[in-house]
């Protein structure tokens, strides 16, 4: 099964949908990514991908990469300078663990789906969404 196959149409249009929703409370920024294999650390892969994505291109520095690499039961999250800059060291522990927690269940759509409401409530706190707030990036999900 290719990285492309793992998520249904259904479970995508899902996830997107999820995303879609957390970005109407921040101007954040949330993009997903998912490959079969991470031959390399786990978040050197991620960051590769994040700059490869543009993702550093946002007026805020204020992106946010889910990745998943999925035959190599590998996942990471990372988010631009301008998050790190402003959020505790700890940040990203909580969006993790529950990603994992689900997971480990087999509910991967239901662990990204719950990962990025909680991460679009995370980023409103620090970067509320503001009336000329434009989309800068897409929703779709990107594979490799």
């Amino acid at each position: 099964m290719s990285a492309e196959q793992f998520f249904p149409d259904e479970s995508r249009k899902k996830i997107i949908e999820a995303i879609e929703q957390a970005e109407k409370a921040t101007s954040g920024e949330i993009r997903l990514h998912i490959e079969n294999f991470c031959k390399a650390d786990v978040l050197d892969r991620a960051a590769f991908i994040f700059d490869w994505l543009g993702m550093t291109q946002t007026v805020e520095r204020n992106g946010v990469l889910f990745y998943l690499a999925v035959k190599d039961k590998k996942f990471a999250i990372i988010g631009d300078s301008g998050i790190n800059a402003r959020v505790p060291d700890n940040f990203w522990d909580d969006v993790k663990n529950r990603v994992l927690f689900h997971f480990a269940k087999g509910e991967f759509e239901q662990g990204l789906i719950d990962g990025i409401h909680m991460t679009g409530h995370k980023l409103s706190l620090f970067f509320p969404r503001n009336a000329n707030d434009v989309n800068e990036l897409p929703n779709d999900i990107s594979f490799e």
